[in-house]
């Protein structure tokens, strides 16, 4: 669950709960890659998780992170979530599933790249420089900042000039990428990630990322204004 002020003005939190999800988002993650145009490893993966990030959502009612998961050798997918308390309307085709959250209660947990929330929150980390969530862990009634497992940066300079997104126009997958459509942005967002290309120049606005054993910049999205 997220949490923070507005448009991140100071730095944007994500407050965390200690708790446990049944089942597990690998758990959910697992059952649903296959059925993913974009996917390329086995029919019943052994998913190990790599690294995540967490974007703020400003009214800090969803939740949305950015997991990188191996499917295989040097096989690593990009699969960005989002948690809601409610399902999202009109959004069922991009549901993986549901969750009991041993604090929160159900949790309705959506393929991120059909919530227009995260394309919002992709847009401005790629245009506007917005920063990634810094993590704060509830333990015993205590707010502790939890290492990020991986940092982000724009490849063009960061302007705060925040893309307005209200709604999607449509969502595409394809074999690499999945496309999000809206009025002022188009999105990119890689899923099978390549770790070994060097990013684009700044003249294409990406959105690249660093973790631990990979210290190459590796890119996640592409973001072109309208």
């Amino acid at each position: 669950m997220l949490r923070s002020g507005s448009a991140c003005e100071d730095r944007c939190m994500a407050l965390l709960h200690r708790a446990d999800l049944n089942p597990t988002k690998l758990e959910l993650i697992a059952g649903w890659l296959p059925q993913r145009r974009w996917y390329p490893g086995p029919a019943a993966p052994q998913l190990t998780r790599v690294a995540a990030f967490r974007f703020d959502d400003p009214a800090g009612e969803v939740g949305i992170e950015t997991m990188l998961v191996s499917v295989g050798p040097e096989k690593i997918v990009h699969v960005p979530l989002t948690y809601r308390g409610a399902p999202l309307p009109g959004r069922d085709d991009w549901l993986i599933g549901t969750s009991e959250h041993s604090v929160l209660g159900r949790r309705w947990i959506y393929d991120a790249c059909g919530d227009p929330v995260y394309a919002a929150a992709l847009a401005g980390a790629v245009l506007a420089g917005t920063e990634q969530a810094e993590e704060l862990v509830e333990i015993d009634g205590r707010l502790e900042r939890r290492a990020p497992s991986m940092a982000i940066a724009s490849t063009v300079e960061a302007t705060g000039d925040m893309p307005v997104i209200e709604g999607l126009g449509g969502v595409m997958d394809s074999d690499l990428i999945t496309t999000i459509v809206t009025a002022p942005v188009i999105l990119s967002v890689m899923r099978c990630l390549e770790l070994y290309i060097r990013p684009p120049s700044a003249a294409i606005p990406s959105l690249t990322c660093t973790w631990s054993g990979q210290s190459n910049p590796v890119v996640l999205a592409i973001a072109f204004r309208r």
